[in-house]
């Protein structure tokens, strides 16, 4: 079967990745310096597609610079971070399966190691000692990247995706204050931390008060411009035999907010529909086939939903910008002006909303749409 010109819903080769060409320069520079970086923007923007081509590049391009890749999202507590984190490390720093267990009895001796591996090749990694021993001299794994960097005379970059969700660990900010501790000291070794949850990552790095405040340099992921898309979608039809007028490309990135999953989504539809020459017509159309698509899940969105945090979104829909203004408390039904800060608190969590100089934005452009076309 032919493949698809647009990826979206998993990472996106360097075929499928466009632009980001100042932040895969700034990046590349922070691995190779060894410059710990966050990298901070809302969900489905690509910072992980950013990240895994940066990796890749540096993979070819420099031997003696090994990046680990650890993604966290099903963690849930510190005992598993342990573990996950020791067995990526050693995983990454190490090319073959021998190696890796001969490094596991080096460098974490005194952890008993146990190097196991499933019928498909998958390698998993426990220790033999009691939980307590183990969170009270957590040195030898939070120390090991720059153990092995030293020993083996290399650089190693850990990549640690979904990073927010060190946030509901029992007992988060003493693991935090575990985490920065090690890692601060560690000259061999550069850490890129990011997730997918906006509002968390920002307090993690930005709040004066937290651990891993000033960790290292912060990366805010910026929209793709229209005009890049708009580039990158005709090229990618017409290296599949298709058309499409830069004009209309730009249009159709232009319809779901420049969001890089949505773009990719729409792009695919339209291509599919496509026979061989795009229309506006065809756009508007495969917009509204992924919009239906969604629509259940919105409707099960707002349902969860108070009856003033939506009409908070109906409020910003309609362009309004002094929420606690008498005219708004009372158009809206919002309550108190003090009900407004905690209505914007719990959209902010959930990710629904984002407030940036002021400005309060729907972060879901196809849930934007729905609300304004369908809902109200």
């Amino acid at each position: 079967m032919k493949k698809l010109p647009f990826i979206y819903g998993k990472s996106s080769d360097l075929i499928n990745f466009t632009d980001r060409k100042e932040e895969i320069e700034r990046l590349e520079m922070n691995f190779k310096s060894l410059i710990n970086t966050t990298i901070i923007s809302p969900r489905r923007w690509g910072k992980t597609s950013l990240v895994e081509n940066v990796a890749e590049k540096i993979r070819t391009e420099n031997k003696n610079i090994k990046v680990c890749m650890i993604d966290i999202f099903n963690v849930r507590s510190e005992s598993e971070f342990y573990e996950h984190f020791a067995k990526e490390i050693l995983k990454g720093t190490s090319s073959r399966w021998e190696e890796m267990a001969e490094n596991a009895k080096k460098f974490l001796s005194h952890l008993l190691p146990k190097i196991t591996f499933s019928p498909d090749s998958q390698a998993g990694i426990s220790f033999g000692i009691e939980w307590k021993t183990l969170q009270e001299n957590p040195d030898d794994i939070l120390n090991l990247p720059e153990d092995i960097a030293k020993a083996k005379n290399i650089s190693v970059v850990v990549c640690v995706d979904e990073f927010q969700s060190i946030g509901d660990f029992p007992e988060s900010i003493a693991f935090q204050r575990k985490l920065r501790s090690h890692w601060q000291h560690h000259h061999n070794v550069g850490y890129c931390l990011y997730g997918s949850k906006r509002a968390m990552l920002l307090d993690i790095f930005s709040n004066v008060s937290m651990p891993f405040y000033k960790f290292g340099d912060i990366l805010f992921l910026q929209k793709i411009s229209n005009k890049k898309w708009g580039e990158f979608i005709k090229k990618r039809f017409e290296d599949t035999g298709k058309k499409i007028a830069l004009e209309q490309a730009e249009y159709l990135a232009e319809r779901v907010d420049n969001h890089s999953y949505y773009v990719q989504q729409l792009a695919q539809q339209t291509w599919l529909r496509t026979k061989t020459s795009c229309s506006k017509t065809i756009i508007d159309d495969s917009l509204q086939s992924v919009k239906n698509q969604l629509s259940l899940l919105f409707v099960g969105q707002i349902e969860t939903m108070t009856s003033t945090q939506i009409n908070f979104l109906k409020a910003v829909l309609d362009g309004e910008t002094a929420f606690t203004s008498q005219n708004s408390l009372k158009k809206y039904r919002f309550g108190s002006s003090a009900n407004v800060q905690k209505i914007k608190n719990a959209l902010i969590s959930r990710e629904i909303i984002d407030i940036s100089s002021q400005q309060v934005d729907i972060l879901d452009p196809i849930f934007k749409l729905w609300l304004k076309e369908d809902y109200f």
